[in-house]
């Protein structure tokens, strides 16, 4: 299964989950063409037992830029931009800086922890967006992701409730470090790191978020039966009935946008 997009729009440019991708992928490229990979990664990678030992603690930031190969930065910097975008917007962009780096470096002491003795340089940012996933996951449960679903020879895309995606990617990632732990294998992938990444994003979103608002409420009405519709754009996008003054309303959320159905009355700001 592989997100291909989300049904979740936002407001305006996602500044700074762009900068995050683009800086990523400048620092690959300019290691890899200078032929200075392998010496950053030895440099800057993150060892477990330096780390349990309390040395080289930079090096749990320096990680989360350094990235073994193509496919390793490409998928990481794609998830980021699917899902990054969402939690910038609703934490505000030093929030979501703050929380991405709190996530890599839950993600590097989780992988530490589980692997004290190991002297093996761990890299990538997937611990980092691991917190945007979990992030997501608690923010916005219902938005559709669009995932290409492929089981040979069948293939297609499919629409599936971000928590039953990222569900499926966090079971996946504890079953598979888990069995890593039990039988005691060489692992090329950090599970761990990626399971407390996600954690600690699923944990932070909620103070870290901006406080919920509605604006620019725009009544498009009436509808037959004698009802109004109103819509707005709200962060995180509730999905409750409840009351407008002293008029009944039920509210719906799609993609992100509020839709109010006002009986004999007009919707405030704010609601």
């Amino acid at each position: 299964m592989f997100p291909l997009k989300d049904e979740n729009p936002i407001e305006g440019k996602p500044y700074l989950t762009i900068i995050l991708i683009v800086t990523n992928l400048a620092i690959f490229f300019f290691l890899f063409l200078s032929g200075k990979l392998d010496w950053a990664v030895q440099e800057y990678g993150m060892r477990p037992a330096e780390i349990m030992h309390g040395q080289r603690l930079h090096t749990l930031f320096t990680s989360m830029f350094l990235h073994g190969g193509f496919a390793h930065v490409i998928g990481n910097v794609w998830f980021l931009w699917i899902f990054g975008d969402n939690i910038e917007e609703i934490c505000g962009r030093w929030r979501f800086l703050l929380l991405y780096f709190a996530a890599g470096v839950v993600a590097g002491l989780a992988h530490a922890f589980l692997y004290p003795d190991s002297a093996v340089p761990t890299i990538g940012a997937s611990g980092a967006i691991a917190g945007a996933l979990g992030a997501y996951m608690v923010t916005y449960p219902g938005a559709r992701v669009y995932t290409l679903f492929f089981f040979f020879p069948f293939i297609r895309v499919i629409a599936v409730p971000a928590f039953l995606y990222l569900g499926i990617w966090f079971g996946l990632q504890f079953v598979s470090g888990s069995i890593a732990l039990v039988v005691k294998v060489p692992v090329s992938t950090a599970y761990w790191a990626h399971i407390g990444g996600f954690v600690a994003g699923a944990l932070l979103v909620p103070l870290l978020k901006r406080r919920q608002r509605a604006e620019d409420w725009a009544l498009s009405g009436p509808l037959s039966g004698g009802w109004d519709v109103a819509t707005a754009k709200v962060m995180p996008c509730p999905s409750s009935l409840g009351s407008l003054g002293d008029d009944e309303v039920a509210v719906r959320c799609d993609g992100g946008y509020l839709e109010v159905l006002v009986s004999g009355g007009s919707p405030s700001q704010g609601a």
